[in-house]
């Protein structure tokens, strides 16, 4: 491995009031309100795979798993299964600024973090749903001030370390997680899967999705921060051979997005959306949710 539609009483919350209707200094309840029903337009565009409706309702992560992963369910593959979000409480980050942002907490069907993000006078989905494992974490104290010395600092460093976590089969860089996370099972599979797909050869490259900073500030200290990863995975065909014996990703995922049903080699990209929370005032990391999705996928 190397590194390189919401409801009428949704709840608001603004940095030090609680639960209430105010409007934070950079966006307001009725902008937050009306921004999550773009979900509903946005399953119709993939229901339609309408991929140029998708592309203008996303950003960010979100865009990048809208691209050719939306052309290639017109080639065949299953458009992802979409579920209906409502019971919504808003995140509002407390900031004025160009940069114009907030966090919703879907609670039904399941819980689940949506990333809204204002670009060109128009609100986008940058990330979401990254579906919540365990406790939710409300994040009810606002946006972590970028020039915090502590939890401004550790909150920055949030992507780096799953970085170090991941591309770390010593396990030299000092990142640990609590058991049972689910970075411990991503690191599980990019360690092992090289051995499940031989004779195939597999190589795999981890990096950040490079995009701002997104955290909010938890109660009693510590934050939850909203990233994303990509890992490249690239399989070959050992030597001799004129198709992969075991390929990663199913007959659907290739003819989708290649156009054929068989290769002897596949370059395929997958973002890894993260919801992490710092724990308390240390430098503990535990993820607080975590989805991923096939964004492109190259035949060799």
């Amino acid at each position: 491995m190397t590194g390189c539609g919401a409801r009428s009483d949704t709840r608001v919350t603004a940095p030090g009031t609680g639960p209430s209707r105010e409007a934070s200094a950079g966006v307001e309840l009725t902008e937050a309100t009306e921004a999550f029903t773009l979900l509903r337009r946005l399953d119709d565009a993939w229901r339609d795979r309408d991929c140029a409706t998708v592309e203008e309702l996303t950003t960010w992560a979100e865009k990048a798993l809208g691209g050719r992963a939306c052309e290639a369910t017109r080639n065949g593959r299953p458009a992802p299964v979409r579920k209906s979000y409502s019971e919504a409480e808003f995140y509002l980050p407390g900031i004025a600024g160009q940069d114009r942002w907030f966090v919703a907490l879907a609670r039904e069907p399941d819980p689940a973090y949506f990333l809204f993000v204002q670009e060109a006078g128009e609100w986008r989905l940058g990330a979401g749903p990254i579906p919540i494992r365990g406790e939710v974490r409300e994040p009810t104290e606002g946006a972590v001030p970028a020039d915090d010395p502590g939890t401004g600092v550790k909150a920055r460093l949030v992507p780096q370390r799953y970085l170090a976590y991941l591309t770390d089969p010593a396990g030299v860089s000092g990142v640990t997680f609590p058991r049972g996370d689910p970075a411990r099972d991503l690191f599980g599979e990019l360690v092992g899967r090289p051995a499940r797909v031989r004779p195939d050869r597999l190589t795999t490259d981890v990096r950040l999705l490079v995009g701002p900073q997104r955290a909010l500030l938890l109660p009693g200290g510590g934050a939850l921060v909203i990233h994303a990863l990509e890992i490249e995975y690239r399989q070959r065909a050992r030597q001799g051979r004129s198709t992969l014996a075991r390929p990663i990703y199913g007959r659907a995922d290739l003819r989708g997005f290649t156009g054929r049903s068989r290769t002897a080699g596949l370059t395929g990209t997958e973002v890894v959306l993260v919801a992490t929370e710092i724990v308390g005032s240390g430098s503990k990391l535990s993820t607080a949710g975590l989805r991923r999705g096939l964004a492109t996928l190259t035949a060799d």
